[in-house]
This record gives C-alpha cells, structure tokens and sequence, in this order.
C-alpha cells in the first residue's frame, strides 16, 4: 500500500482548518480516504493509504480536495477549466514511436509555491513515477520554469553522445551517456532508454534542453523554485491514456495551488499528421440506480440524501430522478470504473461505523470444492509413498522451462513488467520447477523423494484472455540408483489407488532419456508423462545423482476417476 509523506502544515493549510492532535481522532478523519497514520510528529505525517487505485490521494492537494468534501467544507464537483491556449506547441519526432511515443503538456500559471509546496509535489511526482508511472517505464513527470522556456518546443531524439546540458542538481555539462553513467537517476533509469540507438530529448525553440526523458531534467530550465509562478507540465511515456492520465493529476494539484490553467498541443507524425490538446479535464457521465445504492449500503436511503452524499464525495449531479442519478465524475477520478465505486464512496461519506452491523440473513455451511477433496487425496497418497510436497513459484523464465530441461522455446505467457529478470513468465509445465528446487538442495542427504500439485498457465486461442488453467502434479525421485522402473512403480501405486488403469506409450522428449520415456494413457486419453531424466538435464541444474520423475493432469485425472 502507498506511504504518502505530508507536511503537516501545509496540509492544513490547504484544509482551512488544524487537524486533531490525537492519533485516533486523525485516523478517524483519514479514515474518510482509507488512510491510516504510520508515522506521525508535529512537522510531517507519514499516512499508509489502504486503496492503491486513488492516485488523486496521492499527494498532498488530492488529500485536501478529498477531506475538505468529506468532512462539508466544500463539496460538489470541483470545476476545473481551461483558460485558454498557452501558446506552447509540441513537434513529436517520428523516431520516437517505437521508444517513447506520446508526450501530454499544459502551461499552469499564477502557481503559489513555496518551499513547502514544492517538496510536496516532488513527493506527489515521485509516488506517481513509481506506481501509475511503473517505475518511469509507463510515464514519467516533468516540471519545468515556463518563464524561462521559449515555445514551440520539440520532443526529439538524439544519440547518446550528440547532446549535453547540465543536469538537475548539478554544475557541469554531461552527455547523455555521460549523464546515465554518472548522475543518480541517470544510473537508476538508464534500463528504460540503453536498449535504442537514439535517445528522447526535450527542446526549446533555441535548443535548449528542458529534459532527457524519462531521466533528468536541465538544471537551467527544469528547476522550480518558491520564486516560479508560471509552470510548464510535462508527462511523457508508453501508453497514451496514462500518460493524459497522469497530466491531468498534476495539473490540478497545481490549480489547488491557486494556479489557472492553460492547454498546448501536441502534433504527431505517427499514420500521418495529428494534433491533440492537452490536458483533458473533461467530466465524465455516469448513470447510478438509486435501488442498487440502497441494496448495496443495506440502508434505505432518501434521493435527497444521496444527493448530499454524492456531493461530499466530490462528485456533481448532473440529472435525478426518484429511480436513477447521472452523476459526474470528476475529471482526476481515473479510478471510477463502475457504479459500485461510486456507491463505495457514499458509503464512506455517511461513515462506516454508522452502519449497524448485520448478520448475514442467508445462512451458509461452508466446506470443500470436489476438486479440494482430490487434490488433498493425492497429496495424502503422495506423502504416504515417502515423498515430501514442495510449493515453488508460478512465475518463473524460459531459460528454466525450456532451455535447462533440453528442450526448444515454446510459446507461454509473459509478464508485461516483470520486477525479476528470473520471473518473467508463467511456467507451463510443473517438472522444471522441482529439478530448480533439487540443485538448491545438493547437500540434503540423498535419496530425495519430492512432489507438488499446482496450477500451470496454458496458452488457448479459444478462451477470452487467451490463457487456460491447468491443475498438475509432478513429482521426482533422485539418489544412486534412481531409474524409470522406481517411477513407473510409484506411478502405478497412484493410480491404481484412485481406481485407474494405464498404460505407457514410448515417445521421445527432450527432457528424459531416448527409450527410457513413455506417454501416460488411461481410457486412451494422454494424462502425462513420465520418464528418466536426460544427463544433460541433469548436468545443467548441477545434480550428480540420476532422477525419474513424470507429471501427469489432475484436472483430466479427475474427471476420468468421475467415470
């Protein structure tokens, strides 16, 4: 869950008003924005918010915003507007496409800052960079002294030794690689941008640098101070609508600030000539069922009271009636997906602890799936046949499901954004995780006799995301004298428990030895496979000691137990 850090002071001073000293009574007004203090003294609160989707509660004027409607200061939808065109035109490099395309701007002047409220939105970008942003990989924020800029401006590519300016927070000139080899950040980010020829550069009209994106701003024009009144937001990144997404937050963190806000536009070059204007503060239409409102709270709330409710959770009313409300919602609300969130939001605005508690009224006994049921009864025959049941990761990496087992790649299901070079997809078959399992436990005295029943990712153009679930055991057998017989024994204890009868068919697989590997049928259906492991497999996960193993479906196991 996000920390977010606040000052105490500014927060308040924001609110209009001093917040309660007790711990409890401020968690009690926290409460209305699912936060929680973690930390707390006179200067700084340190607030652990327990919803991670509200990134407008993220820093400290999405905070304000909320508890000033939540607590009757000011409620109602929230008017943002765009005064008008801040002259700033953006000219988007086609080069870019393929490495950093879209870029969002918009000019917010008459900015009240101070250097309270500036390390304040430093936290607020920041906490954006790293969670909506995925680390700067998605988006990343730019802040920029729009007195000091000389618009149009070009949102380029150069390549890693063409350009240098002095970089945020220090004195001399660096290069692009210069600057990713020696400035903290440049070392932190340079992953996003090494793996392309040309890198993305933000210009003036007279050249000068506002940014290395996602990187570092110049020191000469992407520095805010307390003495900054016109201020030029930029959002760059990989996917378009949070990249407007994010704009749209900062820009009205800003206008909280007192600051008016203007639009620029973006041309692109991608599939012929385009422009776009940002930001885009639109408010949009959402229809809410009075009926479902009430079912929902469990209280028989009148229109009118939902109506006061809806307003202290920012929200406008655009048309009621006694059956249905459109409400608007605000421009900063990307987390309103569905009428439920916004029922939620009335439910925190009458105050969950007014709710009286109510037991459920349909009474339900609680037990076991069927699936449940065999899946511990193969866990039981399992460890009564001397093995021991190991639980590993379903992320793991191609090397270990297709490369160590001697096999060639396959298709399977990749993560987006993997944290961890290591786990960066979803395993399709469960044998690869227990041979990684035994060559971290070489020094456990051997024979080792180990299991696991769990779910696998299989790719299946017929369902709707693409993938299938798939529930499997495997299990493997390794000391000096392991061998196919010893595995086709214990296979054959299994099945003949849960009342099957097989027969193995030779086939070859990479992973086991030629003639020593056998397909497993029962009633003509292929149910897994089972084998002697390759010494090459063996060799690459660094065991001394032979190993058999198979791996079989307990899903398709099951429904033939059915039969």
């Amino acid at each position: 869950m996000p920390t977010v850090e606040v000052e105490r002071e500014d927060l308040e001073s924001l609110l209009g008003f001093k917040l309660p000293e007790e711990e409890d009574r401020l968690n009690e007004v926290l409460a209305y924005i699912k936060g929680e203090v973690k930390t707390s003294g006179e200067e700084e609160l340190h607030i652990e918010l327990k919803d991670s989707n509200r990134a407008d509660v993220w820093g400290v004027e999405g905070i304000a915003r909320a508890l000033r409607g939540y607590l009757g200061v000011e409620t109602g939808l929230k008017d943002y507007r765009v005064a008008g065109f801040s002259g700033v035109k953006v000219h988007v490099d086609s080069r870019l496409e393929n490495i950093r395309p879209y870029i969002a701007c918009t000019v917010v002047k008459g900015v009240k800052l101070t250097d309270a409220a500036i390390r304040q939105i430093m936290h607020f970008q920041d906490k954006m960079d790293q969670t909506y942003g995925r680390s700067r990989r998605k988006t990343s924020i730019g802040l920029y002294d729009f007195d000091l800029v000389d618009p149009p401006l070009r949102y380029g590519v150069a390549k890693p030794t063409e350009v240098s300016f002095v970089p945020l927070d220090f004195d001399e000139k660096l290069t692009l690689e210069e600057i990713l080899e020696k400035h903290p950040k440049g070392i932190e980010y340079s992953h996003i941008v090494r793996k392309f020829p040309v890198w993305p550069i933000f210009k003036d009209s007279q050249d000068k640098v506002l940014s290395f994106p996602p990187i570092i701003n110049s020191n000469d024009l992407g520095k805010v101070t307390a003495q900054t009144k016109n201020v030029l937001v930029e959002v760059t990144g990989t996917a378009y609508e949070t990249v407007l997404r994010t704009l749209t937050n900062v820009t009205v963190a800003l206008a909280d600030r007192g600051g008016t806000i203007y639009s620029a536009k973006i041309h692109y070059s991608y599939d012929g000539v385009s422009e776009v204007t940002t930001p885009n503060l639109d408010v949009q239409k959402l229809d809410l069922d009075v009926g479902y409102v009430r079912k929902v709270v469990g209280i028989n709330l009148k229109l009118s009271e939902i109506k006061v409710l809806l307003e202290k959770a920012r929200y406008g009313i655009a048309e009621a009636s006694e059956s249905k409300i459109t409400v608007q919602v605000p421009c900063y609300r990307v987390d309103v997906l569905h009428p439920i969130d916004v029922v939620e939001d009335i439910a925190i605005a009458y105050d969950y602890n007014k709710i009286q508690p109510r037991w459920p009224q349909l009474i339900t006994i609680g037990r076991l799936s069927s699936e449940e049921d065999f899946r511990n009864i193969i866990r039981e025959l399992m460890v009564g046949l001397g093995f021991q049941e190991v639980l590993t990761y379903v992320t793991t990496n191609p090397e270990v499901l297709f490369t160590k087992m001697n096999l060639k790649p396959e298709k399977v299901v990749e993560i987006a954004n993997p944290k961890i070079v290591s786990m960066r997809s979803l395993r399709n078959w469960l044998l690869p995780n227990l041979m990684e399992f035994l060559s971290h436990n070489t020094h456990v005295e051997y024979p080792q006799k180990i299991f696991e029943v769990g779910y696998c990712v299989i790719h299946d153009e017929k369902r709707e995301n693409k993938t299938r679930d798939v529930e499997k055991l495997a299990c493997v057998i390794t000391h000096s004298n392991a061998g196919f017989t010893e595995a086709k024994s214990i296979l054959e204890a299994l099945l003949t428990s849960v009342g099957l009868k097989y027969r193995l068919e030779e086939m070859e697989f990479g992973s086991f030895i030629a003639g020593r590997t056998g397909r497993i049928l029962v009633q003509e259906k292929d149910l897994g496979i089972i084998g002697e492991i390759h010494p090459q497999v063996l060799q690459n996960w660094g065991l001394e000691n032979p190993a058999a193993a198979f791996e079989i479906d307990v899903s398709k196991m099951q429904q033939l137990v059915r039969k």
